[in-house]
Order: structure tokens, then C-alpha cells, then sequence
């Protein structure tokens, strides 16, 4: 009688704890997430849109199905460039782009991606994770509930395709260029007719003299373009993109939903992802380059020294005055130059002294 006592006592503790797992907040926490991902990016865009679906295949692996991301390329379920806009209204949860993009919403975004003559990659990801970069940017897009993370860098870009030599400032003058951001408004200094227009109608906008000159990427996405085609001037450097970020933005009531476990698993697959698609650029834009040399005989170009002079210049102009009429973007730009200033002087010890010693 008190064995059998004692296996009824047993079992009815286990059935307690079992309804108590049940009721309790970690069974809760299963709950399945099924969330949009739309992209400025067209579909199958190499290291862009192939890294937002190997972001989003991952999450859905590390959380067991908890969380699964439908991915859309610009213009499957949004066009490319209300990326912002469906994600801040919270018709989709996620969005990945480029923060400049927005610079007619938000002119202080254009800082989370590239400043003319700015940082590189590695200052910049010094500045979001430990310089006070992230949590400014959460701040500029608070307002638009958004919650934006870094995911991805294409390192320092080429200066762009024109289809006719730039050997002095005056050169660029007249010439409509596709070229986003802040390099577009300093751009416009110097004469240029800046053009946004999303990635994939770039190549025919070029080929058909729609526009003069683009900008793109570098040598390994300007190859799969085609850019070589349209234009025959391959300009370097880009100047105005040293370091360009891509974004990841959540749509904060949907962030919010999320379990923290869940929140986790986003925040570090991000943070893999920014790293993986730099690298990534890094390993495959000079073998693009080489074949863009010895295949199609493409010549690249270094943008002359008073060009750079002037435009370096420009930047600065173009900057305080966008500064004096917008107070959040003074407030970022301070805060971008602290960091800059106080990363060239480490820098010019460090990763330039290397590379002056290394010529030696």
C-alpha cells in the first residue's frame, strides 16, 4: 500500500509540474513568429539580397522555427525606395537598405551610412558599437518607430562610371549622376544634376544617357551590371563612400513583441551578418577587378588631386550648411566628428603608419 501511495504521489507532482510548465512563461515564449523583410535591393542582388536571405534562413535555423522571415526583393511586395515607409507604418516588420536613402525624410540618417572623406568600415562599426553611433541612430529614429541595427558594409566604393574624362573640377559640371546621400549634395556643388534612382534601372539609365555617370558599388557589382558597357571611365576613389553601412530596420512594435531570447538571436545575427557581407566585398572585388582589366580592357582612373582638393572642400561647406538649418543633423554631425576626429588620430599611428611602413 505505500509503495503504491508513494508512485500515485509521484505522478501527481509530475502532473503538477508538467500544467505548471504548460502556464508558465518560457512554454509562452514558443510562440511562433511569421514576419516580412522587404529590400531596396533587386532579387538575387549578390552579398545585398543573397545576405538578407541567408540572415533570414539562419534566424529561422538558431530559433527552431520560432521566427521565420519572408524575404522580398525591391518591388515584389514594395517598391524598393518605400522600404522606410512600410516598415515605419508597420505594414511589414523588417526593411534592409541604406540610411541615406531617406535623406528627404531624415536628413541626420544620411550619417548612418556615409559621410564624404569619412570614415571607413572599421570606424564606422567602432562608432555604432562603441561609440555612442547605435544609440544616436536609435534616437533619430524613434520618431518613425523604427529600431535600425548595422547589417553590412561594402568597405570604400569605387568613384563611379562617367562616360566622358574628368581631368579638372569643371568637367563634372552639367552632368546628371546617379549619386545618393551626402556625396550627391556635394556633388551638386560642383555643378552636377544629382539622380536617385534604386539599382536595377541603373544600367539602362547609363546606356541610354539618361544620366552621364553613376555610382554603384565597386568592381564586383559593377561587373555583374554591366556598368563596363555603358560607360568606359572606371573612377577612383570613392571619395564619397569610404565606409557605407547597410541597415537593418524593425518596425518597434514588432520588436517589442519579440521574447528577448528571439531579440537576441536577431541582434547577433545582424551583427554576423555586417561582418560577413564586408568580408565577403573584401575577398571578391579584386578578382572582379582583374576581370574587368584583362576581359573587357577596362582602365581605372584616379580622380585628379584638384578635383578631390575642391570636392574635399565641398564637403564641408555642403555639411555646416545643412548643420545650421537642422538642429538633429548638427546634433549628429557633432557627434560623427568627435568619433572621426578622435579615430584618424588613432588611425594615423595604427592602420596608416602600417601602411606607410609596408611601402618601405
Amino acid at each position: 500500500m505505500s509503495r503504491r501511495k508513494f508512485i500515485k504521489n509521484i505522478a501527481g507532482a509530475s502532473a503538477a509540474l508538467t500544467t505548471g510548465a504548460l502556464a508558465s512563461p518560457a512554454h509562452a515564449a514558443r510562440k511562433r513568429f511569421v514576419w516580412k523583410l522587404v529590400t531596396t535591393w533587386p532579387p538575387n542582388f549578390p552579398i545585398f539580397q543573397e545576405g538578407v536571405k541567408r540572415f533570414a534562413k539562419e534566424i529561422k535555423q538558431i530559433s527552431d522555427g520560432r521566427l521565420t522571415i519572408q524575404v522580398f526583393a525591391g518591388g515584389q511586395l514594395i517598391p524598393p525606395l518605400q522600404t522606410f515607409d512600410a516598415v515605419s507604418q508597420g505594414t511589414v516588420q523588417m526593411g534592409h537598405g541604406a540610411a541615406y536613402y531617406w535623406a528627404g525624410k531624415v536628413p541626420a540618417a544620411q550619417f548612418f551610412t556615409a559621410v564624404p572623406f569619412g570614415m571607413n568600415a572599421q570606424g564606422m562599426n567602432a562608432w555604432f558599437y562603441y561609440g555612442g553611433g547605435l544609440e544616436l541612430w536609435r534616437e533619430v529614429y524613434k520618431p518613425f518607430g523604427l529600431t535600425p541595427f548595422p547589417m553590412g558594409n561594402t568597405g570604400v566604393q569605387m568613384g563611379g562610371w562617367f562616360r566622358k574624362k574628368i581631368e579638372k573640377i569643371s568637367d563634372l559640371k552639367g552632368l546628371k549622376m546617379r549619386i545618393p546621400g551626402l556625396g550627391g549634395k556635394v556633388m551638386a556643388k560642383a555643378g552636377v544634376n544629382p539622380v536617385l534612382m534604386a539599382g536595377g534601372e541603373i544600367y539602362t539609365a547609363l546606356e541610354r544617357g539618361t544620366i552621364d555617370a553613376t555610382e554603384w558599388v565597386g568592381p564586383y557589382h559593377d561587373l555583374r551590371l554591366g556598368l563596363y558597357r555603358a560607360a568606359k571611365y572606371y573612377y577612383y576613389p570613392g571619395w564619397h563612400e569610404p565606409g557605407p553601412t547597410l541597415e537593418l530596420i524593425i518596425n518597434s512594435k514588432a520588436w517589442a513583441s519579440l521574447p528577448r531570447d528571439l531579440q537576441l538571436i536577431v541582434k547577433t545575427s545582424a551583427t554576423a551578418s555586417n561582418l560577413l557581407m564586408l568580408s565577403e566585398f573584401e575577398a571578391k572585388n579584386l578578382e572582379a577587378l582583374r576581370t574587368l582589366e584583362t576581359r573587357y580592357k577596362v582602365k581605372t582612373r584616379e580622380f585628379p588631386a584638384e578635383v578631390i582638393k575642391t570636392l574635399h572642400q565641398y564637403t564641408k561647406i555642403t555639411l555646416d550648411e545643412i548643420a545650421a538649418k537642422d538642429k538633429l543633423f548638427s546634433k549628429v554631425y557633432n557627434a560623427y566628428e568627435q568619433f572621426r576626429t578622435s579615430n584618424d588620430a588613432w588611425n594615423s599611428i595604427s592602420e596608416a603608419a602600417y601602411a606607410r611602413a609596408r611601402k618601405l
